[in-house]
């Protein structure tokens, strides 16, 4: 009966809204209906506690604004209880947790950001729409959480919070009332796999390889020391004054993914013997595709010492673990469940796929992550396919493709750790003779966030606009800053390089989002992915603008700057797109639709923009001139070089600023594309537009 009456109301309610409800004005930022998640919130006498949160970390101005939101507000009681043990708790590294005193206006700012960001959500998750439990929902912290239902028939977040007050519909979401702050988990990684049923062998390969220490890692700590390291900005500000948020500590994290037992039965594999001996078949003789271990003359161990990170079954776990933190929605970039193009940023055009590749813990290794089709229940990864990125027909992706591997399923999934989430695989994953010969023997490009997986593991790669401008001392600002030494693989050469981040908005770049920055004479080198040992055409993708700036380029085997080989003459980034020296015309007013103009781009060593993502979502962004190939405002690829990478070799890749009389003006870098010679050069077939 309850679940019966539960869907007559949603039904009802549906109907209501698809009845009376109209699409708000879009130049209108808050709603105009009567109640929002705010305002039902701040009505409601038994939930003041948690509106205080809400109204002290901003977030109560973002439950104001049109959109769709869940919020799984914790009662005054619930709030008054964590409150208490968070002061109470003999355990935490300061007194009481930070709090001032033992209620919720003692609460730290961070606790309360925290307490916020973890229990909202985007999108709206009814009780039917969770399925009555047994889904996994991402929060605005980054951070997941499970439900399920008791033996009452309450749905339940983490086994501890029960929703209590159910399915609250308002004009921008939903309102789930409930009965305890939603426990983070403090397991890391290591322990969360052991304890996790259906994994064991996994597990046991992973405890092992003496992998543990590597993986129960949390923030950037002092090698010295231990103690957590902080960043500091003395300059923190946008080039008009705004302060813009900067992040003082550096979280770490992993995303694994696993094969259960089950999946290792379907195999073959029963025990850690027998994955034992798969990994020995898979990787005993991979010196000869996997250059790496060639090139610096290791020798592949097939002995006990399974901690070498050679032996063939570390050599298989390492291969599973990418680091950098990422949930479900997160592993490429894609339009949210229930989010319209618009409201989530999503830019791709014209059939344009999902796609991206990451490094692994096998050193010198990529996996490329893949949605074919959109369809968010096949992500794949290395699903290899022929001729991927050459085509046999003008302005599509061609019929020259012939499936090799379907690749390995990823289920929808996010078991979560502290430090960490896991994915089940529904196949064996391994870096076989497909991998380098052929899933990423196509032109690779490497988004900034995906290089770089600080952005991956502080939650920065999905930050929205609204939730940046809550982070800022300002209350406003677009973009995230960052200390020089924040990154890893960043090394500014000058104290005036300003490192910079867009978070996903309305730019003309690859999903919508670019890492940049500014400063007199800025000077600064990035480290480039690994690749498969080959000959490839190295390109950069930029926007011509005014305040764009003159730079010089070079590309070096160390940081070293006297190891570094300048990139042809300086690119000035100020020269307009239809300038003689460019020649960028519009590719869908000539009768060959832009073939002989892509040549003679090509002399002068540029091609235009992709056409599988558009610079504005919103109306037309998939009409011929909506899309970064023929956008009026425009895109271009630069080619830099075309040259040799080794797989066993680093590669830093430098800007430095020629124009010293202007400090605002930028570098950025959205994305970089590494194109083996024979797909440029191919004597069949043509690099598509995508």
């Amino acid at each position: 009966m309850k679940a019966s009456s539960r869907l007559i109301a949603f039904i009802v309610t549906c109907v209501l809204v698809v009845a009376c409800s109209k699409e708000p004005d879009g130049e209108n930022l808050y709603t105009a209906t009567d109640d929002t998640v705010d305002s039902y919130i701040a009505k409601d006498s038994t939930l003041t506690y948690f509106q205080y949160i809400l109204e002290r970390t901003g977030y109560d101005k973002v439950l104001k604004t049109y959109g769709q939101y869940t919020c799984f507000a914790p009662n005054n009681d619930a709030v008054e209880w964590y409150a208490d043990s968070l002061y109470n708790d003999n355990e935490a590294k300061t007194a009481h947790n930070g709090m001032t005193e033992n209620s919720v206006y003692g609460l730290t700012d961070s606790l309360c950001l925290d307490i916020a960001r973890y229990h909202l959500t985007n999108g709206a998750h009814t009780i039917i729409e969770m399925g009555g439990g047994g889904t996994t929902i991402n929060t605005m912290l980054g951070r997941s959480f499970s439900t399920s239902v008791d033996s009452m028939g309450y749905t339940v977040i983490n086994d501890k919070a029960k929703i209590i007050v159910e399915d609250n519909e308002v004009s921008n979401g939903v309102v789930q009332v409930i009965d305890a702050v939603i426990p983070k988990t403090s397991r890391l990684l290591p322990d969360v796999l052991q304890r996790l049923s259906g994994y064991t062998i996994f597990a046991k390969a992973l405890e092992m390889t003496g992998l543990t220490d590597t993986l129960s890692v949390t923030y950037k700590t002092d090698p010295l020391s231990g103690e957590r390291l902080t960043y500091s900005l003395s300059d923190y500000t946008d080039t008009d004054g705004t302060e813009l948020y900067y992040p003082t500590e550096c979280k770490l994290g992993f995303t694994v993914f696993a094969e259960s037992d089950e999946v290792m039965a379907a195999n073959g594999i029963n025990s850690i013997d027998d994955l034992i001996e798969y990994a020995k078949e898979q990787y005993q003789n991979a010196s000869q595709w996997y250059d790496y271990v060639r090139e610096k003359g290791i020798t592949i161990s097939t002995g006990d010492d399974y901690t070498n990170t050679f032996n063939v079954l570390n050599m298989f776990v390492r291969y599973h673990i990418i680091p950098g933190m990422m949930a479900k929605n997160q592993l490429v970039f894609e339009k949210s469940e229930g989010q319209t193009r618009d409201q989530d940023k999503w830019n791709y055009a014209n059939g344009g796929e999902p796609q991206d590749y990451y490094q692994t813990l096998l050193p010198g290794t990529l996996m490329k992550i893949w949605e074919p089709g959109q369809k968010v229940d096949n992500l794949c990864i290395n699903r290899y396919q022929t001729y991927n990125t050459l085509t046999d027909e003008l302005g599509g992706m061609g019929s020259n493709h012939t499936l090799i591997k379907k690749g390995v399923k990823v289920v929808r999934e996010d078991i979560s750790a502290l430090n960490a989430y896991i994915h089940p695989i529904e196949d064996m994953l391994v870096y076989d003779y497909y991998v380098p010969n052929g899933v990423l023997h196509e032109r690779l490009r490497f988004d900034a966030t995906t290089i770089l997986p600080e952005f991956l593991n502080n939650g920065i790669r999905y930050l929205s606009e609204t939730e940046c401008k809550l982070l800022s001392p300002s209350g406003k600002g677009a973009r995230v800053a960052f200390a020089q030494d924040w990154f890893d693989n960043v090394v500014c050469y000058t104290e005036t390089s300003a490192l910079r981040y867009n978070v996903k908005g309305n730019y003309r770049s690859y999903q919508a989002d670019a890492f940049q920055g500014w400063g007199m004479n800025y000077d600064l080198a990035i480290k480039m992915p690994p690749l498969p040992t080959g000959e490839y055409e190295m390109r950069l993708f930029y926007a011509p603008m005014g305040h764009g700036g003159m730079m010089q380029f070079y590309l070096g085997e160390s940081s070293n700057q006297q190891d570094m080989v300048a990139l042809g003459i300086p690119l000035d980034v100020r020269i307009d797109e239809t300038d003689a020296r460019i020649g960028w015309t519009k590719f869908y007013e000539e009768d060959d639709l832009g073939v002989a103009t892509d040549e003679a781009l090509r002399t002068r060593g540029y091609m235009r923009g992709p056409y599988s993502y558009c610079g504005h979502p919103g109306n037309g962004w998939n009409t011929t001139d909506k899309n970064c190939r023929g956008d009026a405002t425009t895109v271009l690829r630069k080619i830099l070089t075309r040259q040799t990478f080794n797989q066993s070799k680093e590669y830093w890749f430098r800007y430095k600023s020629v124009l010293n009389y202007d400090p605002e003006l930028k570098w950025q870098l959205d994305y970089v594309e590494f194109v083996p010679v024979d797909v440029v050069d191919n004597d069949f077939y043509a690099e598509d537009w995508y």
